[in-house]
This record gives structure tokens, C-alpha cells and sequence, in this order.
């Protein structure tokens, strides 16, 4: 990436996913991007506060703006969509192929992960963690969907070798997005056990340099 590019600014908190999908296709892209943390709640530094519901009117990270393009981003999904259409030139690092087959491969898994299996996991966690009475029909129902959908990605990876959920020989934005999730599955009391290659691929994505970067970089930003 050229040298003169201003550093991107990512708005995030320490905990939760999604902040984490744009930190980590920043690094894999070489951007350079500094970190803004910000709390919950409606405080002048919250993100349901008037600041940030300026940059995100659904008061939620992550946002990314770009000094580069005077554009900002919301939502994790269109983040990663703005930094592979603007700085992933011909699909280079984070794919899909050329074609429209490896396209629609690509846009099918990530809407599996933002439609299914994310917002499964984030039910489970909130039930198990937040909610102030303990529902065991809610927590039943979505342990059992998010196991259901470790299954459908097991499957997946015995297709696709193992390595990356859609294949090939580097991570794609489909890993990118996937591996917040499923990184929590301790925390949401889940269990790898049956899931084999799912456990592998988990591996295998954190032992990334870039990822440990991303990790690191979060909660070490700068607090609002």
C-alpha cells in the first residue's frame, strides 16, 4: 500500500466480534489504522450517545472511517465490502476469484455467518451471560442452533481441505468474518469436541500473524 496513506480510524470496543473482522482485514491488507474504544450505553463516550450515533445511527461497533476517501463505513459486513472494493484491487488478498462461481461461494458463506450463525451465537450469549432472568428454552434453542451451524461449517471444511472455509492457499474474507464467532465458543459454552475440522481451521487462523495483531491492537486503542 503507498506510504502516503493517512491511517485509517477504527471505532471499537474490546469486547464482542465484529470490531475484530475489520481489525484483522486491515492487517491482512497492510492498512495502517489506529483504534478508538468506546463504552456501551448513552454516555458522551458511549455508543448510543450523540458522538458516535453520528458516525452509526444504530449506535453500535463497528465504524471505520477513512481520511483517504472521507467515507465512513457501518456495520462489519459493509466495513469489509468498503476495504476489499477500495484497497484489494483485483481481489488480490482477501478474494473471491475471478468468476461469478467463486463470487456467489464467497457471498453465500458470509451470509451465513451474518444472518445464522453470528446472530445464534450473540442470542446464546446474551442468554447465558446478560439477560436477567435464566432462560432454559432460550438457551437450549440457541445452543442447538449454533452447534447446528458448527456442523454445517465442519462440513464445509472437509470439502474445501481444511485449511480455509472456501479453499485455497490464503485466508479470505469468509475466514475474516467467521473467526470472531466462532473464537467464542468458550465463552458461550460451547464445546469443539464434534467438530473436528472446525477446531483445526480455528488453529490454524490464529496462529496468524496478522491476527494476533488485531488482538493485541483492540484493546490497546485509544479510549473516547
Amino acid at each position: 500500500m503507498p506510504s502516503s496513506l493517512q491511517p485509517l480510524v477504527l471505532h471499537a470496543h474490546s469486547t464482542g466480534p465484529n470490531p475484530y473482522k475489520v481489525a484483522i482485514a486491515l492487517e491482512l491488507l497492510a492498512l495502517p489504522y489506529t483504534v478508538k474504544l468506546w463504552d456501551f450505553g448513552d454516555a458522551p463516550n458511549g455508543v448510543k450517545g450523540p458522538a458516535f450515533t453520528k458516525l452509526n445511527p444504530n449506535g453500535r461497533v463497528p465504524a471505520l472511517e477513512d481520511p483517504n476517501t472521507n467515507i465512513t463505513s457501518w456495520e462489519s459486513g459493509a466495513c469489509l465490502n468498503y476495504l476489499v472494493r477500495t484497497y484489494d484491487k483485483g481481489n488480490a488478498v482477501l478474494g473471491p476469484k475471478e468468476g461469478e462461481e467463486s463470487s456467489v461461494e464467497h457471498e453465500q458463506w458470509v451470509f451465513f455467518l451474518v444472518s445464522t450463525l453470528g446472530p445464534m451465537m450473540g442470542q446464546l450469549n446474551w442468554f447465558r451471560h446478560y439477560h436477567p432472568e435464566k432462560i432454559e428454552g432460550a438457551l437450549r434453542r440457541y445452543e442447538e442452533q449454533s452447534y447446528r451451524c458448527f456442523g454445517v461449517l465442519e462440513e464445509q471444511l472437509k470439502r474445501s481441505g481444511g485449511k480455509y472455509i472456501v479453499g485455497g492457499d490464503k485466508p479470505s474474507v469468509v475466514d475474516v468474518h467467521f473467526y470472531p464467532w466462532v473464537y467464542q465458543y468458550g465463552f458461550a459454552g460451547l464445546s469443539l469436541d464434534e467438530y473436528p475440522k472446525v477446531k483445526t481451521w480455528l488453529d490454524g487462523i490464529a496462529g496468524l500473524e496478522e491476527v494476533k495483531k488485531a488482538y493485541e491492537k483492540i484493546p490497546n486503542g485509544e479510549k473516547v
